[in-house]
Parts: structure tokens; sequence; C-alpha cells
């Protein structure tokens, strides 16, 4: 049997979602922060895109004729990353469950073809706890996809423990994927704010995670990390060197590099060289492919980006397919007439 290629990073917009916050203080709040972060060149070309991205992000005919152009056959879709932390209880109750069940929904329009991650609000965490048990044994969701940090609070903060040990009890995947960036203003310009600084929040939200131990808490926790885990896997040498020479950096049982290897990363680094250090550093066995589809810092040919890279037969399987079709085959969620 030919293993499929699969995308592992694919977005759905949610509008019955984005209603529910409407008008809102929290979600107010939030574009003030989107525009103090964002020249207002790249605000008007995020808003141009959106508008133009409309059908791509919610109409499952466009999706599969994207992916048949690609020669994706199989993608992994979650929402915008968008996951609004500040929410109280009841909007975050109905927030989550919508957007769930929405990209349910979506997926269920080509269930041989797409997979779907849904969101749960970490701010609350036993109602994290609850709504994540839903989404994979009650929507036959595959996983949540979760910012890079929860209204100003770490991933890696005990807090979200309960959370990550209902994960790694369901099977399910957590897909790390930032959304703005903490560094703000400093990177207001020339689009710096996703082009450097997203992938710098994942590398300080993947660091905290393994520094501070939640990695030996839940050696079964799947996390997969967007755009290749940001700069963690170029540099870390210099985690491993501070592991060895300072106490204070101890917070983890193992050197940080061994940690690469218990987590995924998406292979969305753009360049040859760039995937094959990921592959040196985290394995073979541990990447899987990545468009970020429809958006322009995505790529349309992962398949020949792959190929590219000149890896042997086995490690380009495994990452063509192979390594997501172990993850998502391992989920324990609801029953449905699929064969993933």
């Amino acid at each position: 049997m030919i293993t499929p290629v699969v995308d592992f990073h694919g977005h759905l917009a949610v509008p019955a979602a984005d209603e529910l916050c409407a008008g809102t203080e929290g979600l107010a709040a939030e574009f003030a922060a989107e525009q103090r972060a964002h020249a207002p060149e790249s605000l008007a070309a995020n808003r141009a895109q959106l508008s133009r991205l409309r059908p791509k992000l919610t109409d499952v005919r466009a999706r599969l004729a994207d992916l048949d152009a690609m020669g994706v056959d199989i993608q992994v879709v979650g929402p915008m990353p968008m996951h609004h932390y500040w929410a109280d209880e009841d909007l975050a109750q109905r927030l989550a469950r919508t957007t769930n069940e929405a990209v349910a929904a979506h997926c269920a329009q080509a269930p041989e073809r797409l997979c779907g991650l849904g969101t749960v609000p970490l701010q609350h965490p036993h109602l994290a706890v609850e709504l994540l048990q839903e989404a994979v044994t009650g929507l036959g969701l595959y996983g949540i996809s979760v910012s890079t940090s929860v209204d100003g609070r770490e991933l890696a903060d005990p807090a979200h423990d309960p959370v990550w040990a209902k994960a790694e009890a369901l099977g399910a995947v957590v897909f790390v994927h930032p959304w703005g960036c903490s560094l703000g203003e400093r990177l207001a310009v020339h689009y710096l704010g996703n082009t450097v600084g997203q992938p710098v929040e994942t590398t300080v939200a993947l660091s905290r995670l393994i520094f501070g131990g939640t990695l030996d808490r839940f050696p079964g926790l799947k996390l997969v990390a967007a755009h290749g885990g940001g700069y963690l896997p170029t540099y870390i040498g210099r985690s491993d060197h501070a592991w060895q020479v300072r106490q204070d950096a101890r917070g983890c049982a193992h050197p940080p590099s061994t940690y690469l290897r218990r987590m995924w990363f998406d292979a969305l680094v753009y360049t040859p060289r760039g995937l094959r250090h990921l592959v040196e550093e985290a394995g073979a066995d541990r990447v899987v492919l990545g468009t970020d589809h429809p958006f322009d810092m995505g790529v349309e040919d992962p398949v020949a980006r792959l190929d590219a890279a000149g890896l042997d037969p086995g490690a380009r399987a495994a990452i063509a397919g192979g390594n997501a079709m172990d993850l998502l085959g391992t989920v324990r969620r609801a029953p449905t007439p699929t064969h993933h």
C-alpha cells in the first residue's frame, strides 16, 4: 500500500465563532495589540489577503482543489490560530464548541481526505479538559491547536498540566501554532512580527516546555510544532551547553536536544538545506509536511520541496506521510467512517 501524502498544517475560518466575539472588549483589545505589532502596510495586506482567501478558508471544494494541485492526499485542518484566551468561561465554552463543531462538519464533507483539529480554552484548564474530551471522543477530531502563550501565561505553566494529561491519555495531537508575537512594536516594521516574531514565539514556548520539565511529566504528549519549530532546532546546541554548565538551567531531566526527538515538527522551513538540518537535529521520524495553506507565508509545492532535500527514500516516505499517519492513527477518537 502506498502511503498517502499528508499536510499537517491547514487552516479553517469559522465565521460563526467570529460573530460570537464581535463587539466584545476582549476582541477590541486583541485588535489593538495587533495594530501595535504591525505597520499600516502590513495590516492592509493582511486584510486584503483574508478577504481574497475567504473561499479557500471555508469552502471544502476549494480546499480539495488546492490539495489536488499540491499533490496532497490528506490534510490536517485546524482553526485559524486565534484562540481568544481572554474570554470568560461562558464565552470560551461557546467559542470552542462552535469552532470544534465547524471543523468537524467541514472535515465530514471529505472524511477520507480531511482530519480536524479543534481548540480548547486553555485559560480555563478544567473546562479545556472537558472540551478536549468532547472534541476527540464526541466529534471525532484528532486533537487541538494551541497558541504559544495563553493571555500572557506560558504553555509550560503547571496550570495546564490537566490538559496535557488528558491529551496524553487520548493520544491527541497538540499542534503549537503562534499568533502574533510578544515582542510587539519592536517587530512592527517590514512584517517582521510574522517573519521573525512567530518563529521566536515558538522557540520560547517550546524552550519553556523543555526546560520547565513539562515533557518529563508528560512523556507521551504528542506535540507538533508549526514552522519547523521556529529557531529552536537551529541553535539547540546553546541550550545543551547551558544545561551542562548552569545549575539554574537544569529544569529538565535530560539535555534539551533530546526533547527534539520527543516532539514533531512540520517541514515548513523553505529551503532544502533547512529541511536537511531539521531532519538531522530531530530525526526523520519526527518531521511531517506542512503547507500553512492557504496563506502567503505557506508553500504550494510541499512534495517538490521535500524531494529537493535529497533525503534517503525511507526518510522521504516518512516525512511525506508515514509519520503523520502514525500520529493520527493512535488517537483514541470517536469512530467515524474513515480509514485514518
